[in-house]
């Protein structure tokens, strides 16, 4: 499978943006949870994240076409956590973001362990995170009536 990951700088800002979006909104929808939605971040929020010195910013690319993005933010301790990571939606479904967590994987070589949230009620988000390793922590946290968040770790 053809997938690479380029970093992303300033220039990014608004392509990241436009693909969070587009990535986001059916979720924004289902679950009304618009103070915490990527698809309710702005272009000014990516910009400050890209420019934070603890955070990489990626654009996935499959066959070459950017497909979607994924942070990696370092905590200490070679502790990594991803947040986000999306992928666009006619291309979800594909395998890009189990390969992606591989790629990321052995950029970060020296992790101890990984750390990232994602919807309970997504089932298809905690099917693929358990699949690739990672264990629930035991956490949630409740966003509204119809969504609650789930945490997830892998150590290394």
């Amino acid at each position: 499978m053809e997938v690479s990951l380029c970093k992303a700088d300033l220039k990014d800002a608004v392509t990241i943006h436009e693909m969070k979006v587009k990535a986001f909104m059916p979720i924004l929808e289902k679950y009304q949870d618009f103070e915490t939605s990527p698809a309710n971040e702005t272009v000014e929020r990516i910009i400050i994240q890209i420019n934070q010195s603890f955070t990489d910013y990626f654009i996935i690319h499959h066959l070459e076409v950017a497909v979607g993005g994924i942070r990696v933010v370092k905590k200490d301790n070679q502790i990594y956590s991803i947040s986000p990571i999306f992928i666009l939606p006619e291309h979800q479904g594909k395998g890009i973001a189990q390969k992606v967590f591989t790629m990321v994987e052995q950029i970060y070589d020296n992790a101890k362990s990984w750390k990232l949230g994602t919807i309970l009620q997504e089932k298809g988000n905690c099917y693929l995170y358990e699949k690739i390793g990672y264990k629930k922590t035991g956490a949630t946290k409740v966003i509204n009536d119809k969504m609650t968040m789930v945490f997830y770790e892998k150590h290394l």
